[in-house]
């Protein structure tokens, strides 16, 4: 018997159906070691040397693999192919007393092909420079936490946490907050001419200069001054300039562009897409196969893809969409310079296993994300959009001896490519302002337009946009902070500790984050510097490639740390927070109460705090409680999730992931749920085989946060 040993329950699942008799599958369920839980665990005075112990809740895991490999002839090593893998098959040959040496196997996908060739071949030892380069994170990440925290914790309330990562994604957060705050929005008007050529076709044209000079229309007396000498102008077309533009297909994705792609179209956060991508590569249960692996690794910021891979797409194409969306050569991508190019980027195992045909398989999300998947790496192979486009320039002669010109602007699809499968709508929307028409009309140079209104609109400067799930991940991997592996659980923590809040899907930090900020800034300025945490992430790439040892890195980074934490520590001012007051009076002591953010959500505290510890809920009311008629809020688990209870507990201990429906279902006296449409509101009973469901005027109301 051969024994194979990965972390994960379901992708052992997965690959012991692939290898059937003859070998064992079992799951380590992730790191069987790590640095202890309540203290450093890092031996400063002897080179930094870690001090991991076994996790107690894996001790039983632990018994059951070594009663295993009693029981087995060989033992491969499989867990995932990155630093983090390398790192757990190290901690488990050592804790399992494992004597080979060349026990590691990996491969980039979980596909019978691909496990059967890393299992029939010869397996490596393990790359310590990948296990040091982890570790070198690992109590890099461990000396900022420990050390830094109780001082954060002091200076500002107990039970904070600051992260050398975390910390400098905040930082962006609020520096964007401040730049809103601080924008002072400028006045432009935007300037039209409806226009009529001699074929009879209307134009919308935009002014766009004066004298063949940009032009801005700044106030209302601008406008009244262009309106009092554009008067009585006479129009024609200046200039025509017809061209082809092509459209080249995007890279299939790399784990930032899969989060950023699939935050703006499919409305999930990164910790989402994270969960279901993971899943998606372990294997999901499909009715009458059992566990199926669907695509390949995906924690890479690869685009690089394997030559069997490009043979497959290319003769999927040529059978499903014909000659003419197959490239005379392959399409090859370029990874970002510093990129890691140890796997390819992520694509569905087998494009056998249409979107279409996994529909009915999958659950909607998951669906949701291979289809995206799916459909960005087949169009990845394909040829390029082709586009008519038409640019023109409007002149209106004015009797001043002035030139004001008008623009417009044109494109026409006239070979699709690419675009047959893959929509490449981009993640940031295109400015309000710009105009371009679909149909290009036929228009001549000198041809004279005849005038049939202007029209106008005040507009004012937007501030720049709060971060975004997408364009948070984005900023991160321009600016180096963190690997596309650990964006999901950055933004996981920042939600958790209550730095940061969603508003309107975008994330604005809460007035705690931003003291934590400000504080952070104060002390440790190197730390929260965004040169100093990329330069860190480009170390750590050199100590995966046996360029620097880890304990130097180690050693150059302690001692100045050392230092601030003394001047930190010896500092004996305090930082609070600047909550948002309210107009509510605290009923014990009178002062205006102030808007806090906890575990549950917003609340009411008075700011008196020790002395006054008056509180107050601020849950909105989404229904009635079924069980005792009282309100039904929203609120917030420890781990983030949204669920809605009764305010009458104790007393009432009503509770749902769905909102509730004021009544029981009056057929099998289960919860119903409620859905709120245009028209109506309706009740539906959460029990399936019964599926009973009721329609009430929208008058009911309800807010559908659901």
């Amino acid at each position: 018997m051969k024994l194979v040993i990965v972390e994960s329950p379901s992708k052992a699942k997965t690959i012991e159906k692939y290898l059937g008799s003859g070998y064992k599958v079992m799951a380590s369920g992730g790191h069987v070691c790590d640095l202890p839980t309540k203290r450093l665990g890092v031996d400063i005075e002897h080179n930094f040397e870690p001090e991991y112990e076994i996790n107690p809740d894996k001790k039983e895991t632990i018994e059951k693999l070594k009663k295993a490999l009693q029981n087995s002839d060989e033992v491969f090593l499989a867990t995932d192919p990155d630093r983090e893998g390398e790192a757990i098959s190290w901690h488990l040959k050592n804790v399992l007393g494992i004597d080979k040496d060349n026990i590691r196997v990996e491969f980039n996908e979980i596909s019978k092909k691909a496990v059967s060739k890393a299992l029939s071949g010869e397996p490596r030892k393990l790359n310590f420079n990948l296990i040091n380069s982890q570790q070198a994170r690992r109590v890099l990440d461990r000396l900022v936490g420990y050390k830094i925290s109780p001082i954060i914790s002091k200076k500002i309330k107990s039970g904070l946490s600051a992260g050398r990562v975390q910390s400098v994604a905040l930082k962006m957060i609020v520096e964007r907050e401040r730049e809103i705050e601080a924008f002072k929005p400028e006045e432009y008007w935007n300037f039209f001419a409806f226009l009529l050529s001699q074929n009879k076709t209307k134009l919308k044209c935009i002014l766009s200069d004066k004298n063949k000079k940009k032009l801005k229309v700044r106030s209302k007396q601008e406008l009244d001054e262009l309106l009092a000498n554009i008067d009585n102008a006479k129009f024609f077309v200046d200039s025509v300039k017809r061209a082809e533009s092509i459209s080249k297909p995007q890279p299939p994705f790399t784990t930032s562009t899969m989060q950023q792609d699939a935050s703006h179209k499919l409305n999930l956060s990164s910790p989402q897409i994270m969960q279901l991508a993971q899943q998606l590569y372990e294997g999901i249960e499909i009715p009458g196969e059992g566990h199926v692996a669907l695509v390949t690794y995906i924690r890479t910021d690869s685009v690089r893809v394997s030559d069997d891979a490009k043979a497959e797409a290319k003769q999927y194409i040529l059978s499903k969409y014909g000659e003419k969306y197959v490239p005379e050569k392959y399409n090859d991508y370029h990874s970002k310079a510093g990129a890691q190019d140890a796997h390819e980027a992520i694509r569905p195992i087998s494009l056998d296993r249409t979107p279409e045909e996994m529909q009915k398989k999958l659950s909607r999300n998951h669906y949701r994300l291979y289809k995206l998947i799916y459909e960005r790496f087949l169009a990845s192979q394909m040829t390029e959009a082709l586009y008519d486009t038409l640019t023109v320039r409007v002149a209106a002669d004015c009797k001043s001896g002035d030139q004001y010109g008008f623009s417009l602007k044109g494109k026409s699809l006239k070979f699709d490519g690419y675009t047959a499968v893959y929509s490449q709508a981009q993640i940031q929307s295109k400015d309000e302002d710009d105009e371009e028409i679909s149909l290009l009309p036929n228009l001549v140079e000198g041809e004279n337009l005849s005038l049939i209104e202007y029209k106008y609109e005040q507009k004012f400067t937007k501030p720049p946009a709060r971060y975004t799930d997408a364009s948070l991940v984005k900023a991160m991997e321009e600016n180096g902070i963190g690997r596309p592996s650990t964006y999901a659980s950055i933004i996981s923590v920042l939600n958790k500790r209550q730095y940061v809040e969603k508003e309107n899907k975008c994330f604005k930090p809460t007035a705690l984050g931003i003291v934590v900020v400000d504080t952070m800034n104060k002390y440790f300025e190197d730390i929260m510097d965004y040169k100093f945490t990329a330069n860190m992430e480009s170390i750590l790439d050199k100590i995966e490639e046996g360029q620097i040892e880890w304990k130097k890195v180690i050693s150059d980074f302690y001692p100045p740390l050392k230092e601030k934490l003394i001047i930190a520590s010896n500092d004996g001012e305090k930082f609070k927070p600047e909550y948002e007051v309210s107009d509510v009076k605290c009923e014990k002591c009178g002062a205006n109460m102030v808007v806090k953010s906890g575990r549950y959500g917003k609340f009411l505290a008075c700011p008196n705090f020790p002395k006054c510890r008056n509180i107050k809920s601020l849950a909105e009311e989404v229904s009635k409680c079924p069980k005792c008629g009282k309100s039904i809020v929203k609120r917030r688990s420890k781990k983030g999730k949204i669920f809605y209870s009764c305010t009458g507990y104790p007393d009432c201990d009503f509770i749902s992931w769905e909102i509730p429906a004021p009544i029981f279902c009056p057929k099998c006296n289960s919860t119903m749920y409620m859905k709120k449409t245009k028209e109506a509101v309706v009740y539906t009973c959460i029990n399936k085989q019964c599926n009973y469901s009721e329609t009430h005027p929208v008058e009911v109301g309800v807010k559908n946060d659901g």
